[in-house]
């Protein structure tokens, strides 16, 4: 398939969710793969032990900060990710939760493949690569949450989170891989710390670079970290991918030197999520070096319907610090899902935007807000007061499965008239969910806290959400999506997206699993190299 004239056969665009299944599937079937990472590669010596070390904890290496964590606003949405070789798992809350059936037959994939027959082979071999076990702890946060549907009804709905996280037989003990057969990296068990989403300092999280990003090296694969593909171009005089691509690359670190240079490769897979892909794949169409990708791309941009709210407990009685990043859930009713969420004591950054929970719309709900801070002042005060946020706060994580798209566009804005940004268009998504809303006033009352939110909903009508998907979606043809059912792109031979820009419906859980299972679907349509001999997949051993 390769010739001497491609630096690679695949190369592969981001190392999150689906650039890292994609790279070990492709390595195991002896391709030579390389793989682009924007992000810095990570170690447990590496992380910051509270979000207050900015430099290592916020990606924004304009300013000098070479994290893994991006918080991105738009006009609609503040949407939250992360950038490290392992992309979003360095930084995820480990949740890895199948969704409800009927998102197969939703959104601009339905009726392009008999997913409920295909899917639950690929859910189930992401859940052995990814370590997916029930959780076994569970800390205050858990505890308050499990009270609070109990006392709203909907108590019989409380679960323990599927999450990717090694036990073991105790808190910190190591042990030699135990999930491939000793093929693997050696572990130790969770310590329920509650810094999963701050980088796990003590292995136990079982993040890409771990599995799959580990197996694909192990067979070959290049990773190139702290690298940005900023062009994509065909090779040869058809410009239609079948002689291959070159792509253009810099160092993502850099402010002068950017050490500009190309690399080619056969077929390139594009998996720098949702925002990532957008943005290179307009910018491509744009410029004309991909002028043939459909105009459908930046359509069906999707949030999960999410909503991020949270009941804070001022003074000393609880830490709602411990315990995994999510370990617990409930269901509203058959639309709304809750997730209790934590931060690690003393990462207390994200208490910078919180604030009173107060109920309307628009600049009617400002002017409650206002009114509730001169009617309590020591209450308005103790919601915003970031110290001690982590430790006091139970935060809930709100998705639905109910619709709503934007569409992404790159534009001009006036504060920044030099450069095209990536934006979003259309109608405002919801900014609050009420039913989760009145969940939480209530839970507040009867726990005897504070109900929170972010001063985003607020001020700018403008919700939270850490799982922006869609924009290159699935579709019958080029008039209907950017890619097909194979996550092929439409008008270009040998490109391909695999990752959150191609999932076509409303997942309503943590997306991280559902990309997985699609990128190993994605890659069972890819035969073996030919001479490459059989293709051995890393054995599962026991897990303790």
């Amino acid at each position: 398939m390769a010739t001497p004239d491609h630096d690679f056969d695949f190369l592969v665009i981001g190392s999150g969710f689906g650039g890292s299944v994609s790279a070990c599937r492709l390595a195991e079937k002896g391709y030579r793969v390389g793989v682009v990472e924007m992000g810095k590669r990570w170690t447990e010596a590496d992380f910051p032990k509270t979000t207050w070390r900015l430099r290592r904890w916020l990606w924004r290496p304009g300013l000098k900060l070479f994290g893994f964590y991006d918080m991105r606003p738009f006009r609609h949405v503040m949407i939250l990710c992360g950038n490290a070789v392992g992309g979003g798992s360095i930084t995820y809350a480990n949740t890895l939760l199948s969704p409800p059936e009927r998102v197969w037959q939703d959104g601009s994939w339905k009726g392009l493949a008999d997913w409920q027959r295909e899917m639950p082979a690929h859910y189930a071999e992401a859940r052995r690569m990814l370590g997916v076990t029930e959780n076994r702890i569970l800390g205050d946060a858990d505890r308050m949450l499990q009270k609070a549907a109990q006392s709203q009804g909907v108590g019989d709905t409380f679960y323990r989170t599927d999450v990717a996280v090694y036990f073991g037989d105790g808190p910190g003990q190591p042990h030699p891989d135990p999930y491939f057969g000793g093929e693997g990296p050696p572990r130790s068990s969770c310590i329920g710390c509650g810094g999963c989403m701050v980088g796990c300092r003590y292995n136990a999280k079982n993040t890409l670079d771990k599995n799959y990003l580990y197996f694909a090296e192990k067979r070959g694969a290049q990773v190139m970290a702290e690298t940005r593909v900023v062009d994509i171009r065909p090779l040869g005089p058809g410009a239609d991918g079948r002689d291959g691509y070159e792509l253009t690359v810099e160092r993502s670190t850099a402010w002068l030197f950017k050490q500009r240079r190309t690399l080619t490769a056969r077929r390139v897979v594009l998996s720098g999520s949702a925002l990532g892909t957008m943005d290179l794949l307009l910018r491509a169409k744009q410029r004309g070096s991909l002028p043939a990708l459909s105009e459908r791309l930046g359509c069906d941009v999707r949030t999960n319907a999410e909503s991020i709210v949270g009941v804070r407990f001022p003074g000393d009685q609880h830490d709602m610090s411990r315990g995994i990043a999510i370990g617990s859930g409930i269901h509203i009713d058959q639309f709304t899902h809750v997730e209790a969420t934590r931060y690690s004591r003393g990462s207390d950054v994200l208490g910078l935007i919180a604030t009173l929970l107060v109920n309307g719309k628009g600049w009617r709900r400002i002017l409650t807000w206002l009114a509730a801070a001169i009617r309590h002042p020591i209450k308005f005060a103790r919601a915003a007061w970031p110290f001690g946020f982590a430790r006091q706060t139970l935060i809930f994580l709100v998705m639905q499965t109910i619709d709503a798209t934007l569409r992404m566009r790159l534009r001009r804005r006036w504060f920044w008239p030099f450069r095209r940004l990536l934006c979003t268009e259309g109608s405002r998504i919801p900014t609050n969910i009420p039913q989760a809303n009145a969940f939480v006033e209530r839970a507040a009352a009867e726990l005897g806290g504070i109900a929170i939110t972010s001063w985003f909903e607020i001020l700018f009508d403008m919700p939270m959400t850490a799982h922006c998907i869609g924009g290159c979606v699935m579709g019958a043809d080029a008039a209907h999506g950017v890619i097909d059912a194979q996550h092929r792109a439409f008008g270009y031979d040998g490109l391909y997206v695999v990752d959150g820009s191609a999932v076509g419906a409303n997942l309503g859980v943590n997306p991280s699993l559902t990309i997985a299972a699609l990128a190993e679907r994605a890659m069972s349509f890819i035969p073996a190299k030919p001479a490459a001999g059989p293709v051995a997949k890393p054995v599962a051993g026991p897990v303790d």
